[in-house]
């Protein structure tokens, strides 16, 4: 009997996954078919305000008949209530509809979820964590200069318009157990193009995929001597505060670093911090914002202390 369920279960999964590619065509994405991971980029259909998310899902073995998904939102503009609202939602769907297959129903409820907050105001600004914070970001200055060796590629943000979009770098991915981590990076001046920068990465269909895009940035603000800071988790736990807290270390300013995770279905532990930060540094290195010397001992210790197994 435990064969002919399993067989069951193969069949309507397989059944439901070629049903939702005919139905999404694009929009649907094959992340490992063979672990079973799949994600779908959802609109609200409108130019303005504009909302996605990206719904990634793991099959579970016993799906439909005992199991629910296995999912994750992601969502730059999502947070607290409502992301808790839009999952308790989800979880209502599947009760009532337990030992069915639930894909077709979630991802309708998403979208439903986007064409209603889209009814609302516009998506609260970024929480900025900020040594201090600047009410209106029209006002931030242009940044210091560089030192020499790394001037030239920073140029670029001491005369953009922050209006425009600041050029992405894309660094080399860490792969462990499945688990993929790739940096990106981009020199900003305002929060307004750290937005501009989120959206711009959510339209790379791979990048809106992955399980969590962590992000921290820095911004100087020469007049008052302070930071203009913040990060988000994206629902990797305290993930965003390690980032922000290494690019302190290293000192660097006006610059962004979102760290793209693609889980493969093996819990990483403590070290899925480390390679976060590992990706993060590297491409820091790579484009000139932190030295690649060897560091000075109190600050190497402090360096250490973040990546530490034992700390995280």
């Amino acid at each position: 009997m435990q064969r002919v369920s399993s067989a069951c279960c193969l069949c309507d999964w397989t059944d439901e996954i070629e049903a939702l590619s005919s139905i999404y065509g694009e929009e649907w994405c094959v992340i490992d078919e063979a672990a079973r991971i799949f994600c779908i980029k959802i609109c609200n259909g409108l130019e303005k305000p504009k909302l996605t998310a990206c719904l990634q899902i793991i099959l579970p073995h016993e799906y439909p008949s005992t199991s629910p998904p296995i999912y994750q939102i992601n969502a730059a503009w999502l947070r607290g209530s409502e992301r808790a609202k839009l999952a308790n939602s989800l979880e209502d769907l599947y009760v009532e509809n337990m030992g069915e297959s639930i894909l077709y129903l979630w991802v309708e409820k998403v979208r439903e979820f986007l064409v209603e907050r889209s009814q609302m105001d516009q998506p609260e600004k970024v929480n900025m964590t900020a040594e201090e914070d600047v009410e209106d970001d029209t006002q931030v200055p242009d940044i210091r200069t560089f030192s020499d060796s790394a001037e030239e590629s920073h140029l670029y943000a001491e005369r953009v318009n922050d209006e425009e979009l600041p050029p992405i770098k894309h660094g080399e991915s860490i792969t462990d157990r499945r688990s993929t981590f790739q940096p990106h990076l981009a020199p900003v001046v305002s929060p307004r193009q750290v937005k501009m920068i989120l959206e711009k990465l959510y339209e790379n269909k791979k990048i809106a995929s992955a399980t969590h895009n962590i992000y921290a940035y820095r911004i100087y603000c020469e007049d008052k001597h302070s930071f203009l800071q913040d990060c988000e988790d994206d629902g990797e736990t305290a993930a965003g505060g390690r980032l922000l807290h290494l690019l302190q270390i290293l000192d660097v300013r006006n610059v962004m670093v979102v760290v793209s995770r693609w889980y493969g279905g093996i819990l990483l532990g403590p070290d899925r911090f480390k390679h976060i930060n590992n990706c993060a540094r590297n491409i820091l290195v790579e484009e000139g914002y932190a030295a690649s010397t060897v560091r000075r001992p109190s600050e190497e210790s402090r360096f250490q202390l973040l990546l530490r197994p034992s700390n995280l």
